[in-house]
């Protein structure tokens, strides 16, 4: 039953997740914390975290984890499957008529009432993570690591698994302060 779990789980992301794996983060999340119980919210905003660290798709890397977690190399597969089965099979289907009415107005228009959709699922997601970071750290800390992040992604530049080991590192130091 679990494997057919992890397909579903991932299958409507898969399928839903227009504009790639920021787009699909929020559905993933809906289906693993609030429908399956897999994982907290903070454990999923701390597999998100590292999941942007790696290179590659999040969403691929996110259907690998949760589906080892909860069934092994098995069901890693099968989540990756039911993550990347849906794009395949359109793209392989699909692709003469997508390269056909790539410039019609109609998709255009699809996609431009898409964008907003995608942005508010988002924003809702990163509430929710920053509730959660509130709850566990207090206004101070949550504070001092959200302006500490955007001033090392956005001002100097820096890779984002950097910032997520400066960030772990900060949590472990405060944690024994």
């Amino acid at each position: 039953m679990i494997y057919w779990e992890l397909f579903i789980a991932f299958l409507i992301p898969g399928i839903l997740g227009y504009g790639g794996g920021p787009a699909a983060i929020p559905l993933v999340q809906v289906e693993v914390v609030e429908r399956y119980g897999w994982m907290t919210n903070s454990e999923f905003s701390e597999m998100v975290a590292a999941a942007n660290a790696l290179p590659g798709p999040v969403a691929t890397k996110m259907a690998g984890f949760v589906g080892y977690d909860q069934a092994g190399i098995l069901g890693a597969l099968v989540a990756l499957f039911a993550a990347v089965g849906p794009s395949l099979l359109m793209m392989i289907l699909l692709l003469n008529l997508i390269w056909k009415y790539k410039e019609s107005i109609y998709v255009k228009s699809l996609t431009r009432w898409i964008r907003p959709i995608i942005a508010v699922l988002m924003i809702v997601l990163t509430y929710q993570f920053f509730a959660d970071a509130y709850a566990m750290n207090g206004l101070f800390i949550t504070i001092i690591l959200l302006i500490g992040s955007y001033v090392l992604l956005e001002r100097v530049k820096m890779h984002p698994a950097f910032v997520i080991l400066l960030a772990l590192g900060f949590g472990a130091v405060t944690t024994y302060i």
